[in-house]
């Protein structure tokens, strides 16, 4: 089984950092030359009695700033639940270690220019939403573990991570050069996980819901719109609800993001910016991609177009609607529906119409159901790509209902619920399905945290990049 270690010692020698792994039995311990910046494998005999020790709760990972090397750690950790009778962490609190001693051989600009970077690592790091487990793969729906080959049970927990979701994937490039290492390397991912005991009929089941962000085009709401070149799109999530019972596991996915072509809606002193769709971009072949990706993970799409269909939104849902068209995929089909027109006055019974206008669709793309004996009854073959302005609001509310009919069927198939039972007229449950709006949790936090200088610090930490590249971009972020 794919595992890291759990519990960690962190001894500090003027010369080296020793991670000591301290789980039973093991013996293995990281040595990180400060000066060579080598990391090596040795044994508890090689830690100094010198060493300054405390516990640490993982690694996740190292970054050159102007000053040098910093190795960053997992300085506390909270549990969140047990997912298949696998512990599941929350990241709570972080340190940012520097290899130097000193930072006496920079320059006073130099000197300025970390204490900003460092100031924006810790921004980012204390961000609400890091999660991680040391002997399960949170990267992967129940569906995807299903069906993975021999070499892939083989593999550590980083090899066989979805890179989409390790949020800690580029500082753990050192560690992921050296096999030999890998029991240290801790994916990390970012979103939201709830996991609560519920009972219906007397009958106690385990509801969980698991957000996954994407690290690639990650951002601010207004800052990050549209995608990149490659496909990706802005804050994109995949959202998994899980349902496990005696032995038996159910699990409904849906994803969200950002409209996949190239526009913008840059902050100004204005409520809300005027979305400006690129003229220059090459929008087709952005969209293609973007889709191309996601038939291949997750099968057919039905994407469900929740802004205003009038006003500055009204370009936006055109020419979504028109790139989908132009695909020719049979594997798309595209849906709008004005959220805010269709719902105004309080009407909310009105989302009824698109509910029911999805039941067809939602009955062929099914959900991942295992029984306690283990077969597989059924999978899911396609899934709902919800989008409003932010995916965040009018998203959440599509992807609840939608997940809620899928709760129901699956509650019914497991005998949870008995025949003419709805979930709505279960009280209990229903408060903790609602509790602390726990649909809008999903995201809320990750679109509207931090500003530039936040941007800036997400897309060097988790795209790839080093800070001492970093004052173009922070320029750039200024100037834009």
């Amino acid at each position: 089984m794919a595992t890291v270690y759990e519990r960690y010692n962190l001894h500090t020698t003027p010369e080296k950092f020793f991670i000591e792994a301290c789980d039973e039995g093991a013996d293995a311990v990281l040595a990180i030359d400060r000066v060579s910046n080598e990391m090596t494998l040795t044994g508890k005999k090689d830690i100094p009695p010198s060493a300054v020790t405390r516990p640490i709760c993982g690694i996740m990972g190292t970054i050159r700033l102007v000053a040098g090397m910093y190795l960053i750690v997992i300085t506390r950790k909270r549990n969140v639940g047990s997912l298949l009778g696998h512990a599941v962490w929350k990241a709570v609190d972080f340190d940012v270690i520097s290899y130097k001693k000193t930072v006496l051989h920079l320059s006073e600009i130099q000197s300025q220019e970390n204490k900003t970077f460092l100031s924006m690592i810790n921004n980012v790091l204390t961000t609400d939403g890091f999660y991680f487990c040391t002997d399960f793969d949170l990267t992967h729906t129940l569906q995807r573990l299903a069906n993975t080959s021999p070499d892939f049970q083989e593999m550590s927990l980083l090899e066989r991570a979805d890179q989409r979701f390790v949020w800690n994937g580029n500082l753990l490039r050192e560690l992921a050069g050296q096999p030999e290492l890998h029991k240290f390397a801790l994916p990390v991912v970012h979103g939201f996980i709830v996991m609560k005991p519920c009972r219906i009929n007397g009958k106690i089941f385990e509801w969980i819901l698991i957000s996954r962000r994407s690290c690639f085009r990650a951002g601010v709401r207004y800052y990050v719109r549209g995608i990149d070149s490659e496909g990706h799109a802005a804050n994109f999530v995949e959202t998994e609800q899980i349902v496990l019972y005696e032995g038996a596991k159910a699990s409904f996915v849906q994803t969200r993001g950002s409209m996949p072509f190239y526009w913008s809606q840059r902050p100004n002193l204005k409520y809300k910016p005027k979305p400006i769709i690129s003229k220059t971009m090459n929008h087709m072949d952005g969209c293609q991609r973007h889709f191309d990706s996601q038939v291949l993970i997750y099968g057919k799409q039905t994407i469900l177009n929740l802004v205003n269909q009038k006003g500055s939104e009204k370009p936006l849902e055109q020419t979504f609607a028109r790139m989908v068209s132009d695909t020719y995929n049979q594997m798309l089909s595209y849906m709008a529906f004005d959220f805010h027109k269709e719902c105004s006055n309080m009407r909310w019974d009105r989302l009824q119409i698109l509910v029911d206008a999805l039941t067809e669709t939602q009955e062929e793309y099914g959900y991942f159901m295992v029984t306690t004996e283990g077969k597989i009854l059924t999978q899911q073959s396609g899934v709902f790509r919800s989008n409003c302005m932010d995916c965040l609001d009018r998203t959440n509310v599509i992807q609840s209902l939608l997940a809620r009919r899928s709760l129901q069927s699956q509650l019914q198939r497991m005998g949870i619920l008995n025949v003419g039972q709805r979930i709505e007229e279960q009280a209990e449950f229903e408060k903790i399905y609602k509790n602390g709006d726990t649909w809008t949790e999903t995201l809320a936090y990750v679109v509207f945290w931090g500003a530039a200088s936040a941007i800036t610090a997400t897309i060097i930490l988790f795209n790839g990049q080093d800070f001492v590249d970093a004052p173009k971009l922070v320029h750039k972020e200024k100037i834009d």
